[in-house]
């Protein structure tokens, strides 16, 4: 009789405990994390569960249609505030993320005006000559000097795989928080870096986040030629939320100081400059900053950094925070999620 009654006490204790986390993790969920939501066919969005609001303010949770597992995902609304989405810069860059490899835009390097789409393989057939007398013709059109770029972009729907880049959203998001580092980080790269498969660049980045070998040992990654842990998405995500945490970031806000501009982490044009600096190196965006000495800090810091040039900040690493926007848009109109409330503000 003994036996029976601590039996029963026992289980009793269990379940007053199991109801009492069960209680603590709905109370959890419904006064601390803020959330978006959706109403309509397709995807849903619900608040996403999380234990760190500083970190996760953004992080709300995605249920795509058939799927029952709801992910993480960061909604910026910031994108929308600075109409973002009407930038010509940004709306050139989602064309391309949709377009074939077989086909390409000739477009004006300054503003990314689109001026044709056409077959790579009808261009690649074309004479040099027969090109410049076109490029000749586009700037006389246009009233541009003869030194104005007139460029071809091919198609890039092949490496911005929107579907494969989502899967990683929830893991990249957990990973980056764990590290305590703003997970909006975690997407942004996902979404540009390597979004299709694990590949190498032509400069030896390699992994989910694009990490150089240097890098990774920096942070206690392997890389050797028995092991690549810039393979393993959860080391790679440690190793590139340090980068940030660490070196980019504290990068960032020592350029700012030096050029006595205000920031505050959280703004769009910060976390954008991060990006540059993740990319292209804190020194090199210090030197391409210095060529317009910017004064205050806002998404025309940004806008004029596009333009700016120096011998290590070209081409690619200007588009780079348009690539951002470019494929945060995109992924947020994929899953339909974007709000109707939008401000008209600065443009470039």
């Amino acid at each position: 009789m003994k036996k029976t009654a601590v039996f029963i006490s026992i289980l009793s204790i269990l379940f007053v405990t199991y109801a009492s986390i069960r209680t603590m993790k709905f109370l959890a969920f419904i006064l601390f994390i803020p959330g978006v939501f959706a109403d309509g066919g397709g995807d849903t969005i619900k608040p996403a569960f999380t234990n760190n609001k500083d970190l996760c303010g953004d992080v709300v949770g995605v249920c795509k249609s058939g799927d029952t597992y709801c992910h993480n995902y960061v909604f910026d609304k910031q994108l929308y505030d600075f109409r973002c989405d009407t930038l010509a810069q940004v709306k050139f860059w989602r064309q391309i993320m949709n377009l074939h490899k077989d086909s390409a835009l000739i477009n004006l390097s300054h503003n990314r005006t689109v001026v044709e789409k056409t077959y790579t393989r009808n261009w690649s057939h074309k004479d040099d000559l027969t090109k410049q007398l076109y490029r000749d013709s586009v700037r006389a059109a246009h009233g541009l000097d003869s030194s104005y770029r007139v460029l071809l972009t091919d198609g890039k729907q092949f490496f911005y795989d929107f579907d494969k880049a989502f899967v990683n959203f929830d893991r990249g998001i957990n990973d980056f928080v764990a590290n305590g580092v703003d997970p909006w980080y975690a997407q942004a790269i996902l979404l540009i870096e390597s979004p299709n498969k694990l590949q190498k660049s032509n400069v030896g980045a390699y992994g989910p986040f694009q990490l150089m070998k240097p890098v990774a040992r920096l942070f206690g990654l392997k890389v050797n030629k028995q092991l690549d842990e810039r393979a393993d998405f959860d080391r790679a995500a440690y190793a590139a939320s340090s980068l940030i945490k660490t070196i980019c970031i504290p990068n960032t806000k020592q350029i700012l100081d030096s050029l006595h501009i205000t920031y505050n982490e959280n703004d769009l044009w910060f976390k954008l400059l991060v990006m540059h600096s993740y990319h292209a190196g804190s020194g090199n965006v210090r030197q391409a900053l210095y060529t317009f000495m910017p004064t205050q800090g806002d998404m025309t810091l940004i806008y004029n950094l596009w333009h700016a040039q120096t011998r290590h900040f070209r081409s690619a690493s200007q588009n780079y925070s348009q690539l951002v926007l470019a494929a945060m848009l995109e992924m947020n109109s994929r899953i339909k999620l974007e709000p109707a409330d939008m401000v008209s503000v600065q443009k470039p």
